[in-house]
């Protein structure tokens, strides 16, 4: 059988050789005491990238947003978040456990909404509600499809923020494709956030790591945080040498897994029982609907891994595809075969 194309999140991606080797020569130090010189540089580089005064290093995307989230907040403090984004589906309810903080869910199509729904969502002024505090906006949103976030509209809704008295937080895990797809800067994105976290164990392909950006009053705060969350890591140079070598050479890269990702939905779009729309397809996150007489997502899904091409089914009949860099072309091209193989022979 030909080797496993996986496509289950661009979280599988592996350190590459070059990687490896960056990560062999890092020169470490106590990171806890300040004194890795590896974690400095990076972090240096992150908040440079973003155009904020500090950065700080941390262990997941999850922790790296949840810190984010409790240096802005206090207990009884309310968040503004669409129902999709991944601080309310996929932080093991961290906001309301960590922070102590309710979130007020704000809809929209493809995890995006608006700043005159943001003005609708804020609390009055009264003693009998929680105080909204922290607007938190996912670029590119997961399950909106890998969408963008335009910055016009995340303009307005920060001039609502300001005029409200609100923070903003970015949670910009997979940011670095949205600025690729668009031709953005980061800190085109980054100047309408108080804080902004990014990551490296996605895309770009580094094995861990996140890091959150911000001023430096706040970043104190996150790094009390982080410590009191038990993320404070010592020889962490290691980790921070190939977050350094993926900023370095894994994010122009990025297109390569767009491309492949609109392939693969214009070959979808063409076969039978699948519903797809190719031109959402913006950034490397597909979705695709299936026809009930193939069965169940799960059902294809398992059909399929007996092929060697690895989906997660995340509903009744939905399937999500990512596409990261130990897909190639030819990779993709296999899939294709796959799914024109097993849908014909249902």
């Amino acid at each position: 059988m030909n080797a496993i194309v996986d496509l289950r999140s661009d979280t599988v991606t592996r350190p590459t050789p070059a990687m490896r080797e960056a990560m062999a020569r890092a020169e470490v130090g106590d990171d806890v005491f300040g004194d890795d010189p590896t974690v400095n540089r990076l972090q240096e580089r992150v908040a440079d990238l973003l155009g904020k005064e500090a950065a700080i290093f941390m262990p997941s995307g999850t922790m790296a947003n949840q810190t984010a989230i409790r240096a802005h907040t206090e207990p009884g403090d309310e968040i503004i978040a669409h129902p999709d984004s991944h601080i309310y589906n996929y932080e093991s309810g961290a906001p309301f456990a960590l922070s102590g903080c309710s979130i007020r869910l704000v809809d929209g199509p493809r995890g995006m909404f608006d700043a005159p729904d943001v003005r609708a969502a804020v609390r009055p002024g009264d003693p009998h509600y929680p105080r909204s505090r922290l607007i938190c906006i996912e670029n590119t949103h997961n399950r909106g499809g890998g969408s963008i976030w335009p910055i016009d509209r995340i303009a307005r809704i920060h001039a609502v923020a300001r005029e409200l008295g609100l923070r903003m937080h970015l949670d910009g895990a997979r940011l670095m494709n949205a600025c690729v797809a668009t031709g953005h800067k980061p800190v085109e994105y980054a100047r309408y956030f108080d804080t902004v976290s990014t990551c490296f164990s996605k895309g770009l392909g580094a094995p861990v790591g996140s890091a959150v950006a911000g001023t430096k009053e706040l970043i104190a705060r996150v790094h009390r945080f982080r410590k009191m969350f038990g993320g404070g890591m010592r020889q962490a140079g290691i980790l921070a040498a190939a977050a350094l070598y993926a900023l370095d050479h894994h994010v122009e890269r990025l297109a390569e897994d767009h491309a492949n990702a609109k392939r693969l939905a214009m070959a979808l779009a063409e076969m039978p029982g699948v519903r797809i729309d190719p031109s959402q397809v913006v950034t490397n996150i597909l979705y695709f609907d299936v026809d009930p007489s193939f069965g169940t997502a799960r059902d294809l899904s398992q059909r399929l891994r007996a092929e060697g091409v690895w989906m997660n089914a995340t509903g009744p009949q939905r399937i999500r595809a990512v596409t990261h860099l130990d897909v190639d072309a030819a990779a993709i091209d296999r899939a294709i075969g796959v799914l024109r193989r097993v849908l014909a022979g249902r």
